[in-house]
Formats: C-alpha cells, structure tokens, sequence
C-alpha cells in the first residue's frame, strides 16, 4: 500500500507532460503562424507574376 501512496505522490512526471504541453502550443502557433505567412507570400508572388505577364 506504501508503493501505491509513493507512485501517487510522485510529480516528477508532471513537468515533463508540461513541456510537452508547451511544446505542443508553440507548435501549433507556428504552424498557424507559417501557413498565413506562406498563403500571403503565395498571393503577392502570383499578383507579382501577373504583372509581368
């Protein structure tokens, strides 16, 4: 029963599943973040091209 006490009390786990929660969150945020730089970039380079034409 002590074992079960201990392995309950025990946080060391905690900080790395928040790490991993963070890592997660500025994934995301890049992610989010690329994909609008990206679609913008993708829009002026066409807008560009067409003006060549």
């Amino acid at each position: 029963m002590t074992i079960l006490i201990k392995i309950l009390k025990d946080e060391s786990g905690a900080t790395a599943i928040e790490y991993g929660l963070i890592a997660a969150l500025i994934s995301v945020a890049a992610i989010t973040a690329f994909t609008a730089v990206g679609t913008k970039l993708s829009g002026l380079m066409v807008n560009a091209a067409n003006k060549m034409k």
